[in-house]
């Protein structure tokens, strides 16, 4: 067996049992002294073969070199992430959900919308699904929009305090508008996982921090 045979076992091998580049050079040389020893003498290796094998060995540490920078860098990253995550912590965010968190002074909430749209309504639903208040957002840009809600009902009568949910609808010259809901909702914590950074957020739970549409 040759040495590039050998060593493209070895590389493959390397790149699953995570083997450094210096034991790839070790196996590498311990190899090509072996064979240079055991060589026939009446047919010795070539030069351009030894230089090619020794080309590709300085690929292989190559890419373990580039990976453990990659490594190093995705580490950094997610460190950096992190303590960008834990700044967030008490503020205030509008993040994709549907939910309305009514306090004594009224909720707040947020429509993204594909394009412009000419009437655009919010319906504010209880507990049981009921619309208690139906607000007129009139013609919006596309983008998002926030809007308030009182806490009133259509009566006029001041509804209880906690957690309402809304729907959209928008349309323009008739037709139907692609909607987002947004909440308005408070960062309680972020945590980590392979996936990135996730905020637990009141009202709305957890959400990977690309749903934050703005921060307050």
């Amino acid at each position: 067996m040759t040495v590039a045979a050998v060593q493209s076992s070895t590389s493959s091998s390397t790149a699953v049992s995570g083997s450094s580049a210096a034991e790839i050079s070790d196996r590498f040389l311990k190899l090509l002294v072996t064979q240079l020893k055991n060589q026939d003498p009446l047919n010795p290796m070539d030069n351009a073969e030894i230089t090619s094998q020794m080309a590709q060995l300085s690929t292989v540490e190559g890419i373990n070199k580039m990976n453990d920078s990659i490594a190093s860098l995705t580490t950094q990253y997610r460190a950096t992430q992190a303590l960008q995550g834990a700044s967030l912590i008490g503020r205030q965010v509008l993040a994709e959900g549907a939910q309305l968190d009514l306090g004594s002074a009224g909720a707040a909430g947020g429509v993204d919308l594909a394009t412009k749209a000419d009437k655009v309504a919010v319906a504010v639903l209880n507990g049981d699904g009921k619309v208690v208040r139906s607000l007129d957002l009139g013609s919006l840009d596309a983008g998002l929009s926030r809007f308030a809600w009182d806490g009133l009902d259509a009566s006029g009568n001041r509804m209880a305090q906690g957690t309402y949910r809304f729907e959209v609808t928008a349309t323009a010259a008739g037709n139907n508008v692609d909607a987002t809901p947004y909440s308005l909702a408070q960062v309680q914590s972020v945590s980590m996982d392979s996936t990135g950074l996730n905020v637990e957020l009141s009202v709305l739970g957890s959400l990977s921090l690309d749903k934050i549409k703005q921060i307050f």
